[in-house]
């Protein structure tokens, strides 16, 4: 007979039931508002280098400024979730930065434009580390590499779409109308996800104890796996943000020159990300991450050696590659994360977006001095040395040595099984 205290599996969300659906569907919408929101204007770098007469460089900081507040707010996101609940925390984070992209949409000083966009990265912090956390503590475990690339999806949709509106509507109506109608767009999602997302189940409320806190962000360097996964997710968005940033710049002079609309619809190519996120995710769920994660790194570095040739079609198809494999190569490792974390879920969770965040940060201005240098082919060779990186890293964790003993529902199986 099973004691009351044992773990019942069948509590945990299953794909193909209905609450997985409402899950899935909350999910999907919050990651539509949050990467729309904060990847909104980066087709509109060079529309702010104009407009603000500002360089590629100083312009990347309307982007760089968010996601380095997002990853260090992100830290003790998880740890405020803890104490306030999930649900609740990822609530507020949707609907307040909703409301800060549209004031965004007002400002006519530079300044005040990254003072907005610095306090989103704060509010936006509230999500992604508390949606993974909510899916590692929620889903089944043949259920959560799926749930992750789902979710995944919608970020992948959130991103393109964000990214498409507000460039596409800058060439007809100005970037302030596209921008407005993201932060529209995310307060729609951010209500849409307060409706849909079942609550917590397995959630404890903890309150807040900064040095249990140190002891978990601590642990996690202790773990054989965490801290390369850790890294993985710097250089996966740090390359990823990088090509993104300054390929319009690129598309829209000589020998393309290629109109606003256009480059925005470029952007498109995010949908490949709704589809390899998924596939990647489950795949590695059947045959292991160890064995599919280097896959996603070798994908984006022969992306980037396409993106150093002169035909168009063929720097569309090296974004396309770069896109696939950083989406697929993101559902594999957050994933991952959460799996060998254990109680520790929210803060090695939160570790996670730090790096990866930071990543984008980092990387996405640094990559301005190198296309003021030396134009694409140097933003093209830091990339490639990001990936290059990624790819010997995840060399390192395929011969890392699988977990002892049997798995628990929400906790990390065997990784030889991965």
């Amino acid at each position: 007979m099973q004691a009351n205290n044992a773990p019942v599996v069948d509590d945990y969300i299953r794909h193909g039931t209905p609450i997985f659906r409402r899950t899935n569907l909350a999910l999907f919408a919050a990651g539509i508002a949050t990467f729309g929101l904060l990847y909104c204007i980066q087709p509109l770098m060079p529309e702010f280098s104009k407009d603000f007469q500002v360089s590629a460089a100083t312009s990347a900081l309307s982007l760089s400024l968010t996601t380095g507040v997002l990853a260090v707010a992100m830290l003790f996101a998880g740890a405020v979730s803890d104490a306030w609940g999930r649900k609740s925390v990822m609530t507020m984070s949707l609907l307040s930065s909703s409301v800060l992209v549209l004031a965004t949409a007002l400002v006519s000083d530079w300044h005040m434009l990254l003072i907005l966009r610095t306090l989103l990265g704060l509010t936006l912090s509230g999500l992604p580390a508390v949606a993974m956390t909510y899916l590692s503590e929620e889903m089944h475990p043949d259920s959560i590499g799926l749930g992750m690339g789902l979710y995944i999806s919608g970020n992948a949709i959130g991103g393109m779409g964000g990214r498409l509106v507000a460039g596409v509507l800058a060439d007809f109506v100005g970037w302030r109308a596209g921008v407005a109608t993201v932060g529209v767009i995310g307060l729609i999602s951010g209500l849409v996800f307060w409706s849909s997302l079942p609550p917590s189940r397995h959630f404890t409320v903890q309150p807040l104890n900064w040095r249990t806190l140190h002891a978990r962000f601590t642990g996690a360097f202790r773990d054989a796996g965490l801290p390369w996964l850790f890294a993985e997710g710097f250089l996966l968005l740090g390359a990823f943000v990088t090509v993104y940033n300054y390929i319009g710049y690129r598309l829209l002079a000589a020998p393309y020159h290629l109109s606003q609309a256009v480059v925005g619809l470029i952007f498109s190519v995010y949908l490949i990300g709704t589809f390899s996120s998924t596939w990647m995710g489950h795949l590695a769920g059947k045959l292991g991450r160890r064995k599919v994660l280097w896959t996603a790194f070798a994908l984006m570095f022969c992306g980037v050696l396409l993106t150093m040739t002169q035909p168009l079609m063929l720097i569309v198809l090296g974004i396309v590659a770069i896109t696939f494999g950083f989406f697929g190569g993101h559902s594999i490792a957050s994933s991952w994360v959460g799996r060998r974390a254990g109680a520790a879920k929210a803060q090695a969770s939160s570790m996670y977006l730090f790096s990866y965040y930071m990543g984008s940060s980092l990387a996405g201005v640094g990559g301005g001095f190198f296309y003021a240098s030396h134009g694409w082919q140097g933003v093209a060779i830091f990339v490639g040395a990001l990936v290059l990186a990624g790819l010997l890293i995840a060399w390192r964790l395929y011969k890392l040595a699988p977990l002892p003993g049997p798995p628990s529902p929400g906790t990390e199986p065997p990784l030889a099984e991965m």
